[in-house]
């Protein structure tokens, strides 16, 4: 995967979890709740695109960030790029 689109997509996972107010440590705790096995450390390389995401923990990260999953993969003005 084009490491320019794992960092976007991990800064809007950031954004989204800044916005709802939640930890990173808070986030790693639903997701294990909910079956995945990741940690805080996972979470926090996910946002700055050093780790990729799971299909099962995707669908979770919509669930907790009450979000959509336009607004976890908006990469914007990236598009441009990925398309030359």
């Amino acid at each position: 995967m084009n490491g320019k689109i794992e960092k976007k997509i991990g800064n809007n996972i950031r954004a989204l979890r800044e916005k709802a107010g939640f930890t990173q440590e808070y986030v790693a705790t639903k997701l294990q709740i909910g079956g995945c096995d990741i940690t805080r450390s996972a979470v926090a390389k996910i946002e700055v695109g050093q780790r990729h995401l799971y299909p099962d923990e995707i669908i979770l990260l919509k669930e907790i960030l009450n979000t959509t999953y336009e607004q976890i993969f908006d990469i914007g003005n990236l598009r441009n790029e990925i398309m030359d």
